[in-house]
């Protein structure tokens, strides 16, 4: 397969600075890279948010009022005034040979620097009628030359491309500075497989950089789009597919002798019977641990649907011929808690387990470290101390990573290094769509727990109230309720201290409130991330014991946080939320006997958050909830907490696009089965640019 017509050697955009640019300085190209412009690859990837069409060219004898249009003349006049405000007004009276139009500016004197008696230029804008005469207010203009044609023109008389800009930068600024980047680096090599564009008739790269930031043909401009949609996403299932081919082909995993036995034991001690899906989950598992590769398996199930006991099970499957298993959460909290409410089972079952966090006293810490290095500890749960330089493994043979997205990749990787290819299993109890799942997770395999245990689903054991401020009462007297009928609550508030900006009551301030005001009677205590690891574990701890009725929060209780006794939250300003969010908080409740009580006090200002809060009090399900949550938000905000060392999709959209999804996996796995490692020399431009997108620290996708 051909890549593209023969191209001569030419140095890489990517490789080349801003300042290459004629007229970028330094302070433009400090400017440029708040935007994360650095190169002019990155420009010339960062495309227009909108356009305005401003093809109409008109003699000013026709134009009216309310037109928008361009029109072509000479200055004939230019004024400066100041008004009794203080503001400076600039009109420029442009002719041409049919009547005058004026070009208002705002305290923007310096445009008459640029705009002299007797100069050609064409003005752009929306056409008013003020003071007996048509005006432009800051249209936008293009000087020319005598004999120029209109479509050389930038700023008018064609479709006008709007991007993203910054402070100090000019909507204008970028537009000129987009056109000579493209005037003198537009011609690009083409990552894309010739014979997959004649496929989708979709234009070469040049063509389609140059016609989406300055379109004339609305079918091409649309083609363009397409086209560089198509790339995005099929340099993304490629380098994902790539990826996990590489691990299976390459990696010499650990082929465990499952403890199968031990499992047994396991399960007959367990009070209840496995789900169906946790069945599932455990013989996929199982299955993996047996390859001669290691096993990479995200695990996503739903609030309370027992992702911790499947985990277990593959850390008891795993400790035998003395191989140690470990459990990283991201917050002490949640490590703590697993260690407690498994420790039980890890006992009656023969196995050493031990816990590991930042805030051990240095004594004990050292002890359980050297421990852990003679393989005292089979079973091991901790933190991020975890990866730390001094903590060594003596048999690292699998790793579980709790609620993987508050993990960066590299943290990861420094988890796994500490073991020869151990087998990991990351879990989410944070669902996402099975599109989203595909293309940020592609070089894992996927698992899903959707049943509750007991066959209940969290609607049937959590109901949902939705107050609105004036009936806030109503629902504090709901949680006095609960805890005079002898359960706890939680209060969430989005902020930690004050915010002018954000009218939002804080947890300090909530405490203080309710403390004085309404709950004077009962234990009400705070907890949030600003506290120490000994204050916020006392808190925990006398939560658990019962000594505590009521706890202020953060989201630092969203995760994990198990006390079966709690029975209600309220979550203020949930409006401030997204779903899975507000999914998780909810699934803190209604875990023991009792059934549970989600209050959510919002303000439905915006049609977003009314949109919000109807999914949230009517679906109980976390996976149809992640994906109302996607087209309501978008992946924009979703992709913020992907894993890192994935390309950024400036174009396409997960939401919109499954479809041109769903043909570029396909495609990539064509070419895969044909090519699993690209050697071909025509695939010299679609390597480059995987190396160029995929990049993890230490850890590329081709060697050499």
């Amino acid at each position: 397969m051909d890549i593209s017509e023969s191209q001569k050697e030419k140095k890489d955009p990517s490789e080349i600075s801003l300042q290459a640019i004629s007229g970028v300085g330094l302070k433009t190209a400090e400017t440029l890279k708040r935007l994360g412009l650095e190169t002019v690859d990155d420009l010339l990837h960062h495309f227009p948010h909108r356009y305005l069409d401003l093809r109409r060219v008109k003699k000013i004898s026709e134009v009216k009022e309310g037109d928008e249009v361009t029109v072509r003349g000479r200055i004939k006049n230019i004024k400066k005034i100041r008004s009794r405000r203080g503001t400076s007004v600039l009109t420029i009276s442009l002719f041409d040979k049919t009547g005058y139009i004026n070009g208002l500016w705002y305290n923007q004197n310096y445009i008459a620097d640029r705009l002299k008696i007797d100069t050609e230029v064409t003005f752009s804008g929306k056409v008013v009628w003020n003071y007996h005469q048509l005006q432009m207010q800051n249209p936008l203009f293009d000087i020319l030359s005598e004999d120029a044609d209109i479509s050389e023109a930038v700023h008018t008389g064609r479709v006008i491309p709007f991007h993203p800009v910054t402070k100090g930068m000019s909507v204008t600024y970028m537009r000129r500075l987009v056109k000579k980047a493209l005037d003198e680096f537009g011609e690009i090599d083409d990552p894309m497989p010739a014979d997959l564009l004649r496929k989708y008739r979709l234009p070469v790269k040049s063509v389609a950089i140059q016609n989406v930031h300055f379109p004339n043909d609305r079918r091409l401009w649309r083609d363009s789009r397409k086209r560089l949609i198509f790339e995005e996403l099929f340099i993304l299932e490629i380098g994902m597919l790539l990826r996990k081919h590489r691990l299976e082909t390459t990696s010499r995993g650990i082929s465990h002798k499952l403890n199968v036995r031990l499992l047994d034991k396991l399960l007959g001690l367990l009070p209840w019977e496995l789900t169906g899906d946790q069945k599932k989950v455990v013989e996929e598992i199982k299955a993996d641990l047996a390859k001669p590769y290691p096993m990479h398996r995200l695990l996503q199930g739903d609030v309370g649907s027992g992702k911790t006991i499947v985990a277990l099970a593959m850390m008891v499957l795993t400790v035998r011929d003395g191989f140690q298993s470990v459990l990283m959460a991201p917050t002490e909290i949640l490590a703590e808690q697993h260690y407690l409410k498994l420790h039980s089972y890890i006992d009656k079952l023969g196995i050493s387990a031990t816990l590991i966090t930042g805030s051990l006293k240095t004594a004990e810490k050292n002890k359980r470290l050297q421990g852990l290095a003679n393989g005292d500890y089979s079973i091991i749960f901790g933190t991020h101390a975890l990866i730390q330089s001094g903590v060594k493994f003596k048999k690292l043979g699998s790793i579980v990573i709790d609620e993987q997205h508050r993990f960066g990749v590299n943290q990861r990787l420094k988890l796994r290094d500490k073991g020869r290819e151990p087998d990991i299993l990351v879990m989410t109890a944070t669902p996402i769509p099975r599109s989203m799942a595909l293309t940020l997770y592609g070089d894992l395999d996927i698992s899903s727990i959707r049943e509750l245990p007991g066959g209940r689903r969290l609607g049937d054991h959590v109901k949902t109230i939705l107050f609105p401020k004036k009936n806030l009462h109503q629902a504090y007297k709901i949680i006095r309720d609960e805890v005079n009928r002898g359960r706890q609550g939680y209060i969430v508030c989005p902020l930690i201290d004050e915010s002018d900006k954000l009218q939002v009551r804080s947890v300090v301030q909530e405490a203080e409130y309710l403390r004085r005001n309404v709950y004077a009677d009962l234990k009400v205590e705070i907890l949030h991330g600003k506290m120490s690891t000994d204050e916020k574990e006392k808190i925990m701890h006398d939560f658990r014991a019962g000594l505590i009725d009521i706890i202020i929060s953060t989201t630092v209780i969203e995760v994990g946080i198990d006390v079966p006794n709690t029975s209600v939250i309220l979550i203020e300003h949930a409006e401030r939320f997204g779903l899975s969010q507000l999914h998780q908080l909810r699934g803190r409740v209604g875990r023991g006997v009792h059934k549970g009580k989600c209050l959510l006090f919002a303000e439905l200002k915006t049609d977003e958050a009314k949109r919000r809060m109807q999914a949230i009090t009517k679906i109980n399900d976390g996976f149809k909830l992640a994906e109302i949550d996607l087209k309501i938000r978008g992946e924009g905000q979703i992709f913020g907490a992907r894993q890192s060392g994935l390309p950024d999709l400036k174009l396409a959209r997960l939401t919109i696009h499954g479809q041109v999804l769903d043909q570029a996996r396909a495609e990539a796995k064509a070419f895969l089965a044909q090519d699993p490692t690209l050697s071909a020399p025509v695939y010299k431009n679609l390597k480059k640019e995987l190396k160029k997108r995929f990049f993890i620290e230490g850890d590329w996708l081709f060697s050499g």
